[in-house]
């Protein structure tokens, strides 16, 4: 289920910079994704209660028990994890949101009880050669029962044909 109060936009961070995430638009919800390094439980503290004082969503890529432990608002499930398990650790007000590049990974999404997800990428972007476009963007997202969310080569050249995406 989605809430109303949720946020539509989501910024991925992968350091804790508070004038950074204090410039962001206010209806940026912040994903801390840093797969380089475990996770430190005092900073995602850290960044948990700054997001809660400006107000703003915080969300854990990939450590769903951590989410659960700190209380943090939902995780981030990437693509490469299509573990079941969690479904089974996810608590009823947690959000989950996740990714997929493709049909195989949308439907172990659902799986997952993914309740947000984004598709990615959807232009051109530096690690990747390949990238969805508007239209096969369009058909993907038709093909998910909840909302889906635009990632992936989104800047001022592109910003146009956001508007043409069937997304959140």
């Amino acid at each position: 289920m989605i809430h109303n109060k949720e946020l539509k936009n989501y910024y991925f961070i992968n350091d804790f910079n508070k004038d950074h995430i204090r410039s962001l638009n206010k209806n940026i919800s912040i994903i801390y994704r840093n797969y380089s390094e475990k996770y430190n439980q005092e900073k995602i503290l850290e960044i948990k209660k700054f997001c809660k004082k400006i107000n703003k969503k915080f969300f854990l890529a990939n450590d769903v028990n951590l989410t659960n432990k700190l209380n943090l608002d939902g995780a981030y499930i990437p693509a490469f994890n299509s573990s079941l398990s969690v479904l089974k650790l996810k608590n009823k007000n947690m959000l989950l949101l996740g990714s997929a590049h493709n049909l195989k990974e949308i439907y172990q999404k659902k799986k997952q009880g993914i309740n947000l997800i984004f598709l990615s990428p959807v232009f051109k972007v530096r690690k990747s050669i390949k990238f969805l476009g508007v239209p096969k963007f369009n058909l993907l997202s038709n093909l998910v029962s909840g909302k889906t969310i635009a990632l992936g080569g989104i800047n001022k050249n592109s910003i146009k044909q956001v508007k043409m995406l069937n997304c959140f």
